[in-house]
Protein backbone atom coordinates (compact mmCIF):
# COMPACT_ATOMS: atom_id res chain seq x y z
CA UNK A 1 0.00 0.00 0.00
CA UNK A 2 1.27 3.39 -0.82
CA UNK A 3 2.38 5.83 2.22
CA UNK A 4 -0.65 7.65 1.00
CA UNK A 5 -3.04 5.18 1.48
CA UNK A 6 -1.80 4.19 4.50
CA UNK A 7 -2.11 7.61 6.04
CA UNK A 8 -5.62 7.74 4.53
CA UNK A 9 -6.75 4.27 5.95
CA UNK A 10 -4.96 5.29 9.48
CA UNK A 11 -6.80 8.20 9.62
CA UNK A 12 -10.29 7.13 9.22
CA UNK A 13 -9.41 4.59 11.59
CA UNK A 14 -7.73 7.38 14.27
CA UNK A 15 -9.72 8.48 17.49
CA UNK A 16 -11.03 11.16 18.01
CA UNK A 17 -12.89 10.87 14.85
CA UNK A 18 -11.22 13.33 12.12
CA UNK A 19 -13.43 15.20 10.24
CA UNK A 20 -10.77 16.78 7.97
CA UNK A 21 -10.11 13.60 5.34
CA UNK A 22 -9.81 14.46 1.89
CA UNK A 23 -12.71 12.84 0.06
CA UNK A 24 -10.38 12.78 -2.95
CA UNK A 25 -7.84 10.79 -1.25
CA UNK A 26 -10.88 8.65 0.32
CA UNK A 27 -12.17 7.65 -3.12
CA UNK A 28 -8.80 7.49 -4.19
CA UNK A 29 -7.83 4.76 -1.24
CA UNK A 30 -11.18 2.86 -2.13
CA UNK A 31 -10.45 2.47 -5.82
CA UNK A 32 -7.09 1.04 -4.70
CA UNK A 33 -8.40 -1.22 -2.17
CA UNK A 34 -10.34 -3.22 -5.40
CA UNK A 35 -13.43 -1.61 -4.48
CA UNK A 36 -15.90 -0.85 -7.10
CA UNK A 37 -17.31 2.68 -6.90
CA UNK A 38 -20.20 3.12 -8.88
CA UNK A 39 -22.71 7.01 -8.99
CA UNK A 40 -25.92 7.12 -7.67
CA UNK A 41 -28.45 9.71 -7.50
CA UNK A 42 -27.00 13.44 -6.10
CA UNK A 43 -23.85 12.83 -3.65
CA UNK A 44 -24.69 9.63 -3.41
CA UNK A 45 -22.30 6.13 -4.34
CA UNK A 46 -22.49 2.93 -4.16
CA UNK A 47 -19.23 1.12 -3.01
CA UNK A 48 -18.85 -2.96 -3.42
CA UNK A 49 -15.45 -4.35 -1.35
CA UNK A 50 -14.85 -7.51 -0.67
CA UNK A 51 -18.85 -8.71 -1.79
CA UNK A 52 -19.73 -6.10 0.83
CA UNK A 53 -22.07 -3.11 -0.82
CA UNK A 54 -22.50 0.05 1.24
CA UNK A 55 -23.87 3.60 0.01
CA UNK A 56 -21.29 6.39 0.59
CA UNK A 57 -21.99 10.59 0.73
CA UNK A 58 -19.79 12.97 -1.11
CA UNK A 59 -19.52 16.31 0.99
CA UNK A 60 -21.74 19.22 -0.14
CA UNK A 61 -20.29 22.62 0.69
CA UNK A 62 -16.42 21.17 1.33
CA UNK A 63 -13.90 18.49 0.12
CA UNK A 64 -13.52 16.77 3.29
CA UNK A 65 -15.41 14.63 4.87
CA UNK A 66 -17.68 15.14 8.02
CA UNK A 67 -16.81 12.83 11.03
CA UNK A 68 -20.28 11.06 10.33
CA UNK A 69 -19.06 10.25 6.86
CA UNK A 70 -15.69 8.78 8.20
CA UNK A 71 -17.86 6.49 11.01
CA UNK A 72 -19.57 5.43 8.14
CA UNK A 73 -16.72 4.75 5.70
CA UNK A 74 -15.07 3.17 9.42
CA UNK A 75 -17.95 0.67 9.65
CA UNK A 76 -18.42 -0.31 6.20
CA UNK A 77 -14.47 -0.92 6.03
CA UNK A 78 -14.69 -2.86 8.54
CA UNK A 79 -17.75 -4.94 7.37
CA UNK A 80 -15.47 -5.48 4.48
CA UNK A 81 -12.25 -6.93 6.22
CA UNK A 82 -10.38 -4.01 6.39
CA UNK A 83 -9.43 -3.16 9.56
CA UNK A 84 -7.24 -0.01 11.24
CA UNK A 85 -3.65 0.00 10.55
CA UNK A 86 -4.00 -2.76 7.85
CA UNK A 87 -1.52 -2.11 5.66
CA UNK A 88 -2.18 -5.23 3.05
CA UNK A 89 -4.10 -4.48 0.29
CA UNK A 90 -7.15 -7.57 -0.12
Amino acid sequence: MSNKHERTLASVFSEPVSGNIHWRDIESMLNWLGADVQPGHGARFKVILNGVEGTLHRPHRSNAASKHDVRHLREFLTAAGIAGGSSQRP
